[in-house]
C-alpha cells in the first residue's frame, strides 16, 4: 500500500480501533467491579474515562490493571487476562488461534455465569457459530463445546446462537461426523430446544433431520438421550406435532422405545404426540403397535415406562374397537392383570381402566342372542341391569380363571407378604364392583 493511501486511512482506523478497545476494556472493568463489590461493598469505582478516544484504550488498560491489583486480587487479574486474550484471538487471530480461544472460552464460561454474559456482550457468539460450521473437525468441536457452555442456563445466549444461524450451519450428513462430535451436537440441540416453550422462534424443521439421523446412526447412548430430550421439548408444543409426524420420527421413536436404557423419553414424546390426530394415526399404523407397547407393560423394573405405555394404549383403545381387538389378540389382558396387581399406583389405575373397557366390550359381545338385539354401546357407557348382571358373572369367572392360572408366577414376583395378601383378597372379590375406575 502506498504512503498516501496509508496516511489517508490511518486516522479513521485508529479511531475505530480505539473505540473497540475502549468498549472491550470498559466491559472488563464492569465485570471486575461486580466481582470486587462482593468483597468490598463500601469501595467505589475509581475509573476515569478520558474524553479523547485516541488515548482512551491505553488509559483504560492501565486503570484496569491498577484496580485489579488493589481490589480484585490475583484471581480476577488472571481471569481478566484470559478473557482479554481469548476474545482478542477469537476475533482477530488465525483459525488455529480461534480454536485455542474457543477452548479457553469453554473453560471460562463453565465456571462463572458472569463470564458468560461478559462474553456475550463482547460479541463472541457469531464467531463461535462460524467456528462450529468449520469443515475442520477440531475447530468445529471447539466451537460447539464453547457454545454449549455459553448457552448453559441462559435463554438470551441461546436465542443469540439460534439467531446467528447455528441450526442451518450444523453438518447435514451426520454419518460423516465422528461419534464424539455427534454427542456434542446432540447436547447443543438439547440445550437450544428448551426455547420451544418460549416466545423465541425455533424452527423444528431445521432440527428434526439432525436429531433423526443421530437416533438412527449413533451408537452413543448419551447422544441418543440428548436427541430424545430435544424431541420431547419440541413435542410439548402442539404446533410441532405436524412436522414431527411428517418427518417419520414416530417409527424411530417406536424402535428406540424398545431399548430399556433410553425408552422413557421416547415414550414420553409418543405420549405427547398420541393426543393429536396425526400422531395417533401414525402410532396406530406402526407395525410395532400394540405388541411393543404391551411388552413394555411387562417391564417391572421400569415403572415410568409402564405408566407411559399404559397411557398410550389407553388413548389408542379409546373409542376404537379395532384397536381393542388387536390388543386382546396380542395378549394384553394377562399383562394388564399383572400391572394392576404389581405396578405403580398410576400404572395400576390405568391398567384397571383398560381392563374395565375390555370387560364392557366382552359383556356386549356375549349378551343374549334372542329377541331384539341391544345396539353396540360406546366404550365406558352404562349397560342395562340385565346385561350388567350377566356381564359381571362372566367377568368374575374370567378373572378367577386367569388369576388362578397365573397365581404362581405373579406370587414369585411379589417378594413380599403384603403383595401375597393383596393377590388373595383380589381373587376372592373380583366382581366389577371390586375394580375401581
Amino acid at each position: 500500500m502506498s504512503s498516501s493511501s496509508s496516511s489517508s486511512s490511518s486516522p479513521k482506523s485508529i479511531w475505530v480501533l480505539s473505540y473497540i478497545k475502549l468498549q472491550f476494556f470498559t466491559r472488563i472493568r464492569r465485570f471486575l467491579h461486580s466481582k470486587a463489590t462482593r468483597k468490598r461493598c463500601e469501595q467505589s469505582d475509581q475509573f476515569h474515562i478520558p474524553k479523547n478516544l485516541a488515548e482512551a484504550s491505553d488509559e483504560v488498560e492501565i486503570n484496569m490493571v491498577q484496580v485489579m491489583q488493589k481490589q480484585s486480587g490475583q484471581e480476577e487479574e488472571s481471569v481478566a487476562k484470559l478473557v482479554q486474550r481469548s476474545v482478542k484471538n477469537l476475533h482477530f487471530g488465525s483459525w488455529e488461534e480461534k480454536e485455542m480461544a474457543a477452548e479457553e472460552i469453554e473453560k471460562l464460561a463453565k465456571d462463572d455465569v458472569k463470564v458468560r454474559k461478559l462474553m456475550m456482550e463482547l460479541g463472541v457468539v457469531p464467531v463461535l457459530v462460524s467456528l462450529a460450521a468449520s469443515t475442520v473437525a477440531s475447530q468445529r468441536r471447539a466451537g460447539i463445546k464453547a457454545l454449549i457452555q455459553l448457552a448453559n442456563g441462559t435463554y438470551t445466549i441461546k436465542a443469540l446462537i439460534v439467531e446467528a444461524g447455528i441450526l442451518s450451519k450444523l453438518p447435514k450428513k451426520i454419518e460423516h461426523v465422528d461419534e464424539s462430535t455427534r454427542t456434542e451436537i446432540a447436547e447443543l440441540l438439547l440445550s437450544l430446544s428448551s426455547l420451544a416453550n418460549t416466545q423465541i422462534p425455533l424452527s423444528s424443521l431445521d432440527i428434526l433431520p439432525i436429531l433423526k439421523d443421530i437416533l438412527e446412526s449413533s451408537s452413543s447412548f448419551e447422544a441418543k438421550e440428548s436427541s430424545l430430550g430435544a424431541l420431547y421439548n419440541l413435542s410439548t408444543v402442539l404446533d410441532n406435532a405436524g412436522p414431527l409426524v411428517s418427518s417419520g420420527i414416530v417409527h424411530v421413536l417406536m424402535e428406540v422405545s424398545s431399548i430399556k436404557g433410553i425408552s422413557e423419553k421416547a415414550l414420553a414424546t409418543l405420549g405427547n404426540l398420541v393426543v393429536t390426530l396425526m400422531g395417533k394415526k401414525a402410532i396406530e399404523n406402526s407395525p410395532m403397535v400394540p405388541e411393543s407397547l404391551i411388552e413394555i407393560l411387562s417391564w417391572e423394573d421400569k415403572q415410568k415406562c409402564q405408566e407411559y405405555s399404559a397411557y398410550i394404549l389407553m388413548i389408542l383403545a379409546h373409542q376404537s374397537s379395532s384397536q381393542r381387538e388387536k390388543m386382546a389378540k396380542a395378549g394384553i389382558v394377562h399383562v394388564l392383570l399383572e400391572v394392576a396387581l404389581l405396578g405403580s399406583a398410576l400404572a395400576q389405575k390405568r391398567a384397571l381402566k383398560l381392563l374395565q373397557w375390555f370387560k364392557d366390550e366382552r359383556q356386549v359381545r356375549m349378551g343374549p342372542h334372542s329377541g331384539p338385539q341391544t345396539p353396540r354401546i360406546a366404550m365406558g357407557s352404562p349397560l342395562n341391569q340385565k346385561d350388567a348382571k350377566e356381564g359381571k358373572k362372566l367377568m368374575k369367572n374370567l378373572v378367577k380363571q386367569s388369576l388362578h392360572r397365573n397365581m404362581e408366577t405373579i406370587t414369585q414376583r411379589a417378594n413380599a407378604t403384603g403383595e401375597s395378601s393383596k393377590l388373595k383378597s383380589l381373587v376372592m372379590s373380583t366382581s366389577s364392583k371390586s375394580l375401581p375406575y
